[in-house]
Formats: C-alpha cells, sequence, structure tokens
C-alpha cells in the first residue's frame, strides 16, 4: 500500500472536498483524485460517495478512514518514538474555546511550549460544539471545549473532565439593581454577548424561550475584554468568566448579579480521539496546566 495514497483519501474525508485535500496536501486536484483511486482500486471498494457534498465516506470508506488513521497516527508515532534525541516532533492542533481562551493561552500554553521544543505547536480558537466535531473529524489533535454541565462529548472520544465552572452576569456598578433578580426582569434587559454559536448563549437563549420571555442582544462581540467595557458604559448585561472578570481593568466598573432559579455553569473538558499516541504527553501536560490555573480561580 503506497501511504501517499492513504494520506490524500485521509485529507478528502476530514475536508469534505478534492479542492480542500489539495489545498492542505499541497497537490492539484487531478493528484489527489488519482491517488484516491489507487487506493479504491487496491481495495477492491468504492470509498467515496461522489454523488454527496460535501464528499462523504461509503460504509466501506468509514471502516478504510477509521483503519487509515491509525496506520498514518502509528508512523508518525514511530517517526517521534525512533528520533535520537528523544524530542516529540510533528504537529499539535489545538482547538481552544473562547470561555478558555484567557486561562488556556496563558501559563499552560507556556509550559506545554517549554516542555516539548520540538512540537510545532498551533493553536485554533472556535465554539466548543465545533472543536468536537473537528477533534472526531481529526481536523484537531486534541481541544479544550466547555459544555452545559450535564452535557457530555460524545463516547468515542477521550474526554478528561476538569470540572464545573461558573458563568457570572455583570452590569454597570452604578445601576439600580438588586443583587439578586428574577429571570423576567433580566429579560426585560438587552445583553452584550458573544455571537450566535456560544453555547452558554444558546442555554441562555433556551431558558428564556421555555418562560416565553424574550432575548433582546444589544451587541454581539467576540472580545470579553471589549464586552465588559460596553457593560460598563451601560449598553447591557454581560456574561464573563471569573478568571476573566477578576483580570479585567473593568471589574471595579461592574458587579455581579444572580438570577433566580438560574445558576449559568459549564463544565469544562479536554478531548481527543484515541489513541493519542506521540501526542500523549503533550496533551496531558496541557490538561494538568491548565487543570491547575483553573483551581487557582474557583477554589476546588
Amino acid at each position: 500500500m503506497n501511504t501517499h495514497d492513504l494520506v490524500a483519501f485521509v485529507a478528502v474525508v476530514e475536508t469534505g472536498s478534492i479542492v480542500a485535500a489539495s489545498a492542505r496536501l499541497n497537490l492539484t486536484q487531478p493528484g489527489v483524485t488519482r491517488r484516491v483511486q489507487n487506493l479504491e482500486d487496491l481495495l477492491g471498494a468504492e470509498l467515496l460517495d461522489r454523488q454527496s457534498k460535501p464528499l462523504r465516506p461509503t460504509p466501506a470508506g468509514r471502516e478504510a478512514y477509521e483503519h487509515g488513521r491509525r496506520v498514518l497516527r502509528s508512523l508518525e508515532d514511530l517517526k517521534s518514538g525512533v528520533a535520537a534525541d528523544g524530542l516529540v516532533r510533528g504537529e499539535f492542533r489545538l482547538g481552544i474555546t473562547p470561555y478558555l481562551s484567557e486561562t488556556g493561552l496563558s501559563s499552560p500554553l507556556d509550559a506545554l511550549r517549554s516542555e516539548f521544543p520540538a512540537l510545532g505547536i498551533r493553536v485554533i480558537s472556535g465554539w466548543s460544539p465545533d472543536h468536537v466535531e473537528r477533534v472526531s473529524r481529526n481536523q484537531l489533535d486534541a481541544a479544550a471545549v466547555c459544555l452545559p454541565d450535564g452535557t457530555a462529548p460524545p463516547a468515542d472520544l477521550e474526554c478528561d473532565d476538569l470540572g464545573v465552572h461558573p458563568v457570572v452576569l455583570v452590569v454597570p456598578r452604578e445601576q439600580d439593581i438588586a443583587d439578586v433578580v428574577s429571570l423576567a426582569e433580566i429579560s426585560r434587559m438587552s445583553w452584550v454577548i458573544n455571537q450566535d454559536g456560544c453555547g452558554f448563549r444558546s442555554t441562555l437563549k433556551r431558558h428564556l424561550d421555555a418562560a416565553h420571555l424574550p432575548f433582546h442582544v444589544a451587541v454581539e462581540a467576540l472580545d470579553s475584554e471589549l464586552r465588559l467595557s460596553l457593560v460598563a458604559r451601560g449598553l447591557g448585561v454581560g456574561v464573563v468568566t471569573p478568571v476573566a472578570l477578576k483580570q479585567s481593568p473593568y471589574r471595579t466598573k461592574l458587579k455581579a448579579i444572580r438570577v433566580e432559579g438560574f445558576e449559568p455553569a459549564v463544565r469544562a473538558w479536554i478531548v481527543h480521539r484515541p489513541p493519542a499516541g506521540r501526542l500523549a504527553k503533550p496533551i496531558k501536560a496541557f490538561r494538568d496546566a491548565l487543570d491547575g490555573e483553573l483551581r487557582k480561580y474557583t477554589g476546588k
């Protein structure tokens, strides 16, 4: 079997198109097509449903993909294992959700780079459901994600539970509002919140919808400091992590409030596909460092 043919097929499955796979591999589109056809001829089976867009594997293709990923991962492990200096090499594609970025992109990332100097680390920011899907499709090696408490990642992934973490609602300090309000009261205010796709935003909207209450968004912004500055100026209610609030220069201009019967929280996870192979130690190192940082703010 030609491993180049296997690499091309895996790239097509993970990207969903010949065009994207050719860009990933720096090959021509006919070259990628030819390599996939070579693999199909060798295995005696059609591996791609060419009528679907994006391209999807056939049942035989799904089986070939799973076996193929294990073969390619084993080759990477072999290369790393026989290196004379014993260093972990290659690329580590790490996804981090915005909720964890303030924590994960500080000391844990520095510790990872220090412990594995020969490892190329590529960090991708994005929403947790998207990252879980990318890990499942092998577009990421691991991801630090947050899901609503009570929701677990897919069973086919290796998952390290980093515990439950609160979400804080903030308003301007001078605003005349009680420390504890009802859901109906908070629904009459506008929100300064993440863009659509944020798991907490979806949870909040479900609670309001279930109570037949409105959900008014004043500003959508991804950057947490920008959101806090807008809340401090009175544009609406903000949603922030305890880490971001304690580190923010706007913290003295804000106050936290609670909503009766609504205690927003998320559970943090590190997810990756089994087996981790050569990346087992880097994943564990990042997981331990991130867990330690989170514990500083939760007191656990």
